[in-house]
């Protein structure tokens, strides 16, 4: 469940709370300010819901315009397609409309892991350095090999998960 909140930039209102689209057109239909008239302008927050949403929240930049649309990705996309679009716009310098209508499209590469050197301990072992043997493997200086890696890969920390990326 997600909580949002319409503040209205007419000082004279009061803003409220609602949880989907048509909670929202029912309660902004009947605001009015001060003086009876219609409130037409609000700016939306993020008041309550799974942490993943209000990071992808804070990534859309949710507003008047396309908040449905962001209510229906919350409800449509699964964790990854929201960490990826978080990490796309927020990162790597893709725009909203570039992302939105699909995220796993973004040319990202993507690892849930603690730190960049259990990146560099994860290349060794899929062997993306060759084979080694596995009696010089306890001679591979890790922490270098994840120090070289932090020059192509980022890391990030979405809603209590770390990630490690590279954007094309």
């Amino acid at each position: 469940m997600i909580l949002l909140y319409a503040q209205p930039y007419d000082i004279s209102a009061c803003g409220f709370y609602f949880e989907s689209a048509e909670d929202y057109e029912t309660k902004a239909k009947n605001n009015k300010n001060d003086c009876g008239q219609a409130v037409e302008e609000y700016e939306f927050q993020f008041i309550d819901g799974d942490d993943i949403d209000c990071a992808l929240a804070k990534a859309w930049g949710i507003n008047q315009a396309d908040f449905m649309a962001y209510l229906e990705a919350v409800d449509s996309w699964d964790e990854s397609d929201k960490y990826r679009y978080i990490i796309a716009v927020g990162e790597c310098g893709y725009s909203h409309d570039q992302v939105a209508d699909d995220p796993s499209s973004v040319d990202m590469t993507l690892y849930e892991l603690s730190s960049m050197l259990d990146l560099a301990e994860q290349f060794v072992e899929d062997g993306l350095y060759g084979e080694i043997p596995e009696n010089l493997r306890f001679y591979i200086d890790y922490e270098a090999i994840a120090r070289d890696l932090s020059m192509d890969y980022s890391e990030i920390t979405i809603a209590g998960t770390n990630f490690i990326f590279h954007c094309a």
